[in-house]
């Protein structure tokens, strides 16, 4: 039998997005599991055997897989550097995985994956050059250049969310900094900033109403009924979000950026901030070239990614 499918895989630090994709990158199936720190291997393996079954396939329809992985990778050998929520530091995924799979392995990072599904088949098709930011617990970012995944020299390139926007006095980063935009515009940081600022605000707000704790969702649909406290919120992140994909697209001059993530689906109210800001903040040759779209991918753009990436490794 031809080996016709590619597992996609994207790890979180809460649950595993796994799928089967052919070659043409058709999602046959897809599906999670929870993320569990010590078994992280083993139950994606133990995962994909019992969907091969419950699909009536034999291992053998399999060709390969890919992984993202929330941290910077070694390309050569696949040893992801280090992956702070996982407790990982110079881990050998792409060893552990093969062993465990019995598959040939390819590993990169996260957001690099994302980047390359929505290339292949969300917003970005079709286009060459194309900046792709997730917003999500954490913000992570991909880089495709004249088609190129860009990595830098220890795939460390797009680290959109540790930019520095607060130099001074700025917010303790888990990368080990101080100030980061993932400390500000991530869902982890608007939440942050809502519940502390909300001890404070003398504005009405219909954020007092939230029974615990305040989430990034809840902003944005304060924001979207011009609750004050909340659009001041949105106006802050996204002021911030907009000068860094402008900085970012001055150096690449992009033809489009693509916001991803899970506050991503906070929809239109989040892109045409950042769009005006990044109007704003952009050289003007570059801000009129590049269009700045949603993710259209949602959650598959990592698997999807994931699966590209075992198919033109040509591994089968």
């Amino acid at each position: 039998m031809d080996k016709k499918w590619f597992v996609g895989v994207d790890l979180g630090g809460t649950a595993i997005k796994m799928a089967f994709i052919d070659r043409d990158g058709n999602m046959i199936t897809k599906w999670e599991i929870p993320t569990n720190k010590t078994e992280i291997t083993t139950d994606i393996a133990n995962s994909i055997k019992e969907k091969l079954y419950e699909l009536r396939q034999p291992e053998a329809k399999l060709a390969a897989i890919g992984m993202g992985a929330p941290g910077p990778v070694n390309l050569t050998n696949g040893v992801v550097y280090e992956a702070v929520n996982l407790g990982w530091k110079d881990y050998p995924l792409k060893d552990e995985l093969e062993r465990k799979t019995g598959l040939p392995a390819v590993i990169d990072n996260d957001a690099n994956l994302a980047a390359l599904g929505e290339v292949w088949k969300g917003a970005g098709n079709g286009a060459k050059d194309v900046i792709c930011i997730t917003i999500g617990t954490g913000i992570g970012g991909g880089i495709i250049a004249d088609g190129n995944l860009i990595h830098g020299i220890n795939g460390a390139a797009g680290e959109i969310g540790h930019y520095t926007s607060i130099p001074v006095g700025g917010i303790h980063c888990n990368c080990g900094k101080t100030g980061c935009l993932e400390t500000i515009a991530s869902a982890t940081g608007i939440a942050r900033m809502a519940n502390e600022g909300i001890k404070d605000t003398t504005e009405p707000t219909i954020l007092n109403s939230i029974k615990g704790e305040i989430t990034a969702e809840d902003v944005f649909n304060a924001a979207e009924k011009d609750d004050p406290f909340a659009v001041n919120i949105v106006n802050y992140i996204t002021f911030h979000l907009g000068i860094a994909l402008a900085n970012t697209a001055n150096s690449l001059n992009p033809g489009r950026i693509i916001i991803g993530g899970g506050v991503s689906k906070a929809g239109e109210i989040l892109r045409k901030k950042v769009e005006e800001n990044f109007v704003e903040y952009a050289f003007p040759r570059v801000a009129e070239q590049c269009e700045i779209l949603l993710a259209s991918l949602e959650n598959d753009a990592g698997v999807i990614g994931a699966a590209l990436i075992a198919k033109i490794s040509d591994l089968d």
